[in-house]
């Protein structure tokens, strides 16, 4: 990559936002500023006309900083290049030349590399094996027994004159030794036992507590997000996030067992389990909470049923008069961001509703994240993200 790369880089991205101006009217014509609904009106755009898509993180990346230190991966500037009407980067490129640039043949460096990747592997791969074939041929050359200096053949047979007292002292003296080696081999072992015993305690002396959860509704496994803070004395909450229609498997030895389960479309619960006499397998029922639910449902469900010159206006109008009414004037609603910038983003209750009432493709990533409703039920705050999925098309 050279810095002309990079200047390169800086005029495509001002023919993107040319090319999306012309038929869209952002907040800002600035693309730098763009942010929330905008960012999704030109994913869909290029959806549209380039077959492909970039996440909002690496929106973020490489529109929200100018200039940036880096290019993206090749596969995002093919896609940004076919946006603006040229068939790849390379011919962007080649058709905004600077004075004196020449361009290079990629093809032919990424062979170039590879072909020298090879060689290097190769000659490390001779070196290895002549270096474990010397240490090989050293060690058999300090194990072979040098039979000049053996003293076996010199030997006299003097011991067979030595008195039988002497004899019976070096059997008792050998076996001796063989019931302290026993001893102490049999030692280690205990020893060896008892240390295991102590680091895995937790693990040999707990039990594990399987909890299943049902809508008590429907007779059915809960089918969305589940959140639990198990609740220890004297120590921080564990919290644990459960997958729709999954079961909560929880490993202790403690006596007793406090949870507050929560979901986004069921009313929060407390559960308490003396563990001593509690069964291991278990089935808790998770009541809905109609205003969560119904919330949850007009604001992921997909009205148009197909592109935007098909939208179902009257559905439209049901949907958007559904969130009115339960939707406090004051909620607090939020959107959480996949990226390191912007963490979060407020949003107010008719920028909300603008947003799950739009058709586009980027509702079937949304997901509620957390939902509360007041006294009287109505929502008064709302917590959402939008994943991000660079294959979406």
């Amino acid at each position: 990559m050279t810095d002309l790369d990079l200047l390169h880089f800086e005029q495509l991205k001002r023919e993107v936002q040319a090319q999306y101006l012309k038929e869209y009217t952002p907040s800002f014509d600035d693309i730098s500023k763009w942010k929330g609904i905008d960012i999704i009106y030109f994913q869909e755009d290029l959806r549209k006309k380039a077959k492909g898509n970039i996440s909002e993180k690496s929106f973020y990346t490489y529109f929200k900083n100018s200039p940036v230190t880096k290019l993206p991966r090749i596969d995002m500037l093919n896609l940004l290049s076919i946006y603006t009407g040229y068939n790849s980067w390379y011919e962007f490129k080649k058709q905004h030349l600077f004075a004196g640039e020449s361009l290079t043949n990629e093809h032919e460096i990424d062979e170039n590399i590879t072909e020298e990747t090879e060689v290097v592997g190769t000659h490390q791969l001779d070196s290895t094996k002549i270096k474990a074939v010397a240490e090989k041929h050293d060690e058999i050359t300090l194990k072979k027994p040098i039979l000049q200096n053996n003293p076996t053949d010199n030997q006299t047979i003097e011991h067979n004159q030595q008195p039988i007292t002497n004899t019976t002292f070096e059997r008792e003296k050998t076996l001796r030794k063989s019931i302290l080696k026993y001893i102490l081999i049999s030692a280690a072992v205990i020893i060896a036992i008892l240390v295991g015993l102590f680091i895995f305690k937790d693990e040999l002396f707990q039990k594990t507590y399987t909890y299943c959860f049902t809508d008590a509704d429907r007779n059915q496994n809960v089918k969305s997000v589940i959140e639990i803070k198990v609740i220890k004395q004297n120590e921080s909450p564990l919290f644990y996030r459960i997958k729709p229609g999954e079961c909560f498997h929880y490993q202790t030895k403690d006596k007793n067992l406090k949870m507050q389960i929560s979901s986004t479309v069921y009313q929060n619960l407390e559960v308490n389990r003396n563990l001593e006499n509690a069964p291991e397998e278990e089935t808790i029922e998770m009541k809905p909470d109609d205003y969560k639910m119904a919330v949850a449902y007009f604001s992921t469900k997909d009205v148009s049923g197909g592109s935007s010159d098909q939208i179902n206006l009257e559905q439209l109008n049901i949907k958007r008069k559904q969130l009115e009414d339960r939707i406090s004037n004051n909620a607090v609603i939020y959107q959480v961001y996949d990226n390191e910038i912007y963490g979060i983003e407020t949003l107010d209750k008719q920028k909300y509703i603008t947003l799950v009432t739009t058709p586009t493709t980027s509702l079937k990533n949304l997901s509620v994240i957390e939902m509360k409703t007041d006294q009287k039920g109505k929502i008064v705050s709302i917590k959402f993200k939008i994943s991000s999925n660079e294959s979406n098309q």
